[in-house]
């Protein structure tokens, strides 16, 4: 198999927290990505929050992108929601126009959009679903998600520029899907570097059955996402920034 023709970038999603509850350690996290993902308020973030986060980004020219969930604070948008297509466009505009509004105050460009949590679940499965948020996301901005899925296929439906993502974090189903928990649980550094090495190597994934998955990244630009509020996610993202230096080293990709 042809190696992956893009350098890998690590993503994070960041400002997760509301008002006086702190989701993750942002702050330690900053020095070690490449791009964020900042909450728009739905599924958590808040004013103050989105503005300090997109602040904290620009100081250390992380790239910034919106990351529209469902409306569910309480579940942190890890619980599916019946929503119609107007509704799942027009909550993304409006989140998204949210952090854009923070992002213009500073004069910084909105780099993408990533659907967060279960949104970005029923998006893989759900093509109706996929072409409604599709339909709210800027013209010439780019969606980060799953390829091989109805993500993929509505954003080119859509006419929306698409990149692939892999995780350094979240299992795989034996369907390609990704494995959506509700809390996070813990991973060993030994099981991330496994778990990243495969995918950025190979391709492909070993799923939860312990069948070989193939990711059809294509020649999409590649993003490979680690979470804030997974327990441990500063030696998480480390271990997922080694070996994606290791590969981009490998294969020349500065």
């Amino acid at each position: 198999m042809a190696p992956i023709k893009h350098k890998a970038l690590i993503n994070v999603d960041l400002g997760e927290g509301y008002g006086n509850l702190k989701c993750g350690p942002d702050e330690e996290l900053l020095p070690l990505i490449d791009i964020a993902n900042v909450a728009c308020g739905f599924h958590s973030g808040d004013p103050l929050i989105m503005s300090s986060t997109v602040r904290a980004c620009k100081a250390r020219n992380i790239l910034i992108g919106a990351h529209p969930g469902l409306p569910d604070l309480q579940g942190f948008g890890r619980r599916e929601m019946k929503l119609g297509p107007e509704e799942l466009t027009a909550i993304t505009i409006y989140q998204v126009g949210a952090l854009k509004g923070f992002l213009d105050a500073e004069g910084v460009k909105l780099n993408h959009v990533k659907p967060h949590g279960v949104l970005y679940g029923m998006m893989c499965r759900d093509l109706e679903v996929a072409k409604a948020v599709m339909r709210g996301v800027p013209m010439g901005v780019p969606v980060f998600g799953l390829a091989g899925t109805k993500m993929e296929a509505a954003a080119k439906e859509e006419g929306v520029e698409f990149w692939a993502e892999m995780y350094g974090d979240v299992k795989y189903s034996p369907d390609g899907m990704l494995v959506i928990d509700r809390i996070k649980k813990p991973w060993s550094k030994e099981d991330v570097e496994k778990h990243v090495t495969e995918q950025l190597t190979t391709e492909s994934v070993t799923a939860t059955d312990g069948t070989t998955v193939h990711l059809p990244v294509k020649d999409y630009p590649l993003s490979l996402c680690c979470h804030s509020d997974s327990p441990g996610c500063v030696e998480i993202v480390k271990t997922a920034r080694a070996v994606a230096n290791r590969f981009n080293e490998e294969h020349g990709y500065s």
